[in-house]
């Protein structure tokens, strides 16, 4: 951690309106066409031993719907009998019944403890599925979207132990080699974990590579794993596959090979050995003492000390400097005074010129002592700060401007969970080379904007929501700021039954579903054709944003839920629908 460089996220101010007003509800008509499914969809449904809310994060709230981003309004989902099934909308009055492009040959219901089938679109032509049981495919799809040219063709499976699901997956090209990297998630068991919740999250980053033989196969040339306590909010390789980028409440670290460790173990060991205090000291209001315990064979005559007013130095023998370095606060050099003790250490004795204040510090910068304080001292520090804390709860609330009022807190600002993170990992070092400690800026979803980079992810900035892109060729805008959508971290945060969020890649407008039936649409803020006047302020207002609400006719639960500029998809147990929030161009 020596060299991770701690960040902050930038918000750009020509993005921000703080003269936001507020969604107008909007009672125009959204057209929604439906389609019924020849197959209900691969739902899996949690088992008895999979009860943490881990489990539920990663397997019960995944969405089973899957955006193609590369082409436009292409959508995939796995039906019951292990069928890819391809929705591709051209027009929506001419919509087609979803085809198969694909099906698993292994058989689903054969595996008890499988997972939900998984599947993540790498580039326009390559495909990473999961069947749930374990088992990686590798798929050259042709470009897809059209049953003309799109024919799915296995190119590479294995078994890759426990189950999985696929978190994130890059196709790229180095030393003239194609590779595919792809993010594997798992909640397992932990038995040495008996305080907690017993399981761990597992994320492994496996790098598929074409033999260099030159027959079109492909291998596996590298497996790495991290563990964290927390399944991650967001986890993206990066498109060159040399690092990855992971948002989580809970930190991950890479679990290292057993030669690894050992090197650690040493490291750890020598780095313990340095934590030995060099010396000790203690102060009054008047002076300081400072104890070095001598080796054996040091003798009065083998040391040196010099006192000025504001440095000191101690040396031994001809070796350099014990102690060196300029004081925290000036001495009456010529008081100060040193003695060798029965014990063999030294005792060094600095009157402080100014009386009273405490130092923090005996030499500025230097680390390797350790300060004692006494008994008497800790009673004066306790009693010192008892203003500051009380047994009772809110002991005088009619206090003048009291340190915090709770009724000004309302239920949408408490966090779950506060204190999450944004870490980058470097994939030659597997180590974190920046960490952003995002604080209250609660996690709100992640979308793909432009395919050819990581995915965006949506923060909550105080009412706000905002838009990050991350840049991993760029160091100096790591992660840059894109859009904001005005007071949705406010709004959806009173959305107490909300399972999916999203928003158009075109930032037009963002979108929210509850379990069962209701969609709500946030569009961005329009000028107005009319004339409309702010009756409090007795101005005119210039443009207005709309929020609309779409009821579903389904009585089946939200398992899908995807956007792209011009529409939303549904996806339920047995239907597909399709709401269209903006016209084409």
């Amino acid at each position: 951690m020596a060299d991770t460089i701690h960040c902050s996220l930038q918000a750009k101010r020509l993005l921000l309106d703080p003269k936001f007003e507020g969604y107008k509800l909007s009672l125009e008509p959204l057209a929604c066409y439906q389609l019924g499914l020849d197959a209900a969809v691969a739902e899996v449904h949690l088992r008895d031993d999979q009860y943490t809310l881990d489990h539920m994060r990663a397997f019960g709230m995944y969405n089973y719907l899957h955006l193609d981003s590369w082409y436009q309004d292409n959508v995939y989902y796995v039906d019951q009998f292990g069928r890819v099934m391809n929705l591709s909308v051209t027009l929506d009055t001419a919509l087609q019944k979803p085809r198969e492009v694909f099906r698993l040959p292994t058989d689903l219901t054969a595996c008890d403890n499988r997972l939900c089938a998984s599947m993540h679109f790498s580039s326009s032509m390559w495909i990473t599925l999961s069947d749930g049981t374990g088992r990686l495919y590798l798929i050259k799809s042709g470009k897809r979207g059209s049953s003309a040219s799109e024919k799915w063709e296995i190119v590479f499976n294995e078994e890759l132990g426990s189950p999985f699901i696929i978190a994130h997956s890059v196709s790229f090209v180095k030393s003239d080699t194609h590779s595919l990297a792809v993010l594997l998630l798992r909640v397992e068991k932990d038995e040495l974990d008996t305080k907690g919740s017993g399981f761990h999250i597992t994320l492994e980053w496996v790098t598929i590579a074409e033999r260099k033989e030159g027959d079109h196969r492909y291998e596996i040339i590298k497996r790495r794993i991290l563990q964290g306590k927390s399944v991650p909010h967001y986890a993206a390789i990066e498109p060159n596959g040399d690092g990855l980028m992971i948002v989580s409440h809970k930190p991950f670290k890479f679990l290292q090979s057993e030669s690894d460790k050992l090197e650690e173990n040493d490291d750890a060991k020598v780095s313990n050995e340095k934590k030995d205090p060099l010396y000790y000291w203690q102060q009054t209001e008047d002076d300081v003492t400072i104890t070095v315990h001598l080796p054996q064979d040091i003798t009065k005559d083998d040391i040196k000390i010099h006192f000025s007013p504001d440095n000191i130095c101690v040396t031994l023998k001809d070796q350099p400097p014990l102690m060196e370095g300029k004081l925290y606060s000036s001495v009456d050099h010529e008081s100060c005074t040193w003695i060798i003790r029965e014990d063999k250490s030294l005792e060094i004795s600095l009157i402080k010129k100014n009386e009273g204040p405490r130092w923090p510090e005996l030499i500025v910068g230097d680390t390797r002592g350790e300060f004692i304080m006494d008994s008497s001292q800790c009673s004066e520090i306790a009693e010192s700060l008892m203003h500051l804390t009380s047994e009772v709860m809110n002991p005088n609330p009619e206090k003048e401007n009291p340190p915090c009022n709770a009724q000004e807190l309302e239920e949408c600002d408490a966090f779950l969970e506060d204190g999450a993170s944004l870490c980058r990992f470097d994939g030659d070092t597997l180590k974190i080379t920046h960490v952003i400690n995002l604080g209250s800026n609660q996690y709100l979803f992640s979308v793909v904007v432009n395919p050819r980079e990581m995915p965006c992810f949506c923060l909550r900035h105080d009412v706000d929501a905002l838009l990050w892109q991350p840049h991993s060729d760029q160091p100096e805008n790591m992660w840059e700021h894109i859009a904001t959508f005005n007071a949705l971290g406010y709004v959806q945060a009173s959305k107490q039954d909300k399972k999916f969020m999203a928003c158009a890649p075109d930032y037009s407008y963002a979108a929210l579903c509850e379990c069962l039936r209701r969609v709500f649409i946030y569009r961005q803020p329009t000028p107005l054709s009319t004339v409309l006047y702010n009756r409090k302020e007795g101005r005119q207002v210039g443009q207005v944003a709309k929020q609309l609400v779409a009821t579903l006719e389904a009585n089946d639960p939200i398992l899908g839920f995807q956007a792209t500029s011009e529409r939303l998809f549904v996806l339920t147990t047995k239907t597909l629908f399709l709401i269209k929030v903006n016209s084409g161009n």
